[in-house]
């Protein structure tokens, strides 16, 4: 009988996490923040940062695996930063997320009806026609990505990049 993936298993221990910290946009800061995650042995899976409305501060969207009593104490520790302005756990929050893939594919001319079929179904474009291949751009929730890039893969999947989750509080409340 074979093992159970190890994939599953820590999915099931270790629930998925956004976290989003607002900072001062100076050097060193992404360093400080990811060394807070690393000491206490907690995997960041994708990081996000961008500048935020104001100039001098800059937004982190964090997407972790762990356990939930370590990440309240990453996040207080976080907060305890000098550069440090804002750090919130979003998981179960009123929030809207999305993220975009890049696919490429080795898409032959027999492939290309179906392939542009299952892009069509998930409103993605085809953002490079090659004579054996396609890139396609896709936006949307993390497992609206994964589902896309499994139905892909028999088709020759080449290259994928993702951007990482990125996610905004709905309303007046602050992200």
């Amino acid at each position: 009988m074979a093992a159970p993936s190890t994939d599953v298993t820590t999915e099931l221990t270790h629930p998925t996490h956004t976290v989003s910290v607002y900072v001062n946009n100076k050097p060193g800061v992404l360093v400080r923040v990811a060394l807070v995650f690393a000491r206490r042995g907690y995997n960041i899976e994708s990081l996000v940062v961008s500048p935020a409305a104001k100039g001098d501060f800059s937004r982190m969207t964090i997407v972790c695996s762990g356990d939930v009593a370590t990440l309240e104490q990453i996040i207080k520790q976080l907060a305890k930063l000098i550069d440090v302005v804002r750090a919130v756990e979003h998981t179960g929050d009123d929030s809207y997320e999305t993220e975009i893939a890049l696919v490429k594919l080795d898409c032959s001319l027999e492939d290309r009806t179906q392939v542009l079929q299952i892009a069509e179904h998930f409103g993605a474009k085809v953002v490079d026609y090659g004579t054996d291949s396609l890139v396609i751009r896709v936006y949307g929730a993390s497992e609206k990505l994964d589902a896309f890039t499994n139905l892909l893969r028999p088709f020759g999947l080449k290259e994928l990049v993702r951007s990482g989750k990125i996610l905004m509080a709905r309303g007046v409340t602050a992200t």
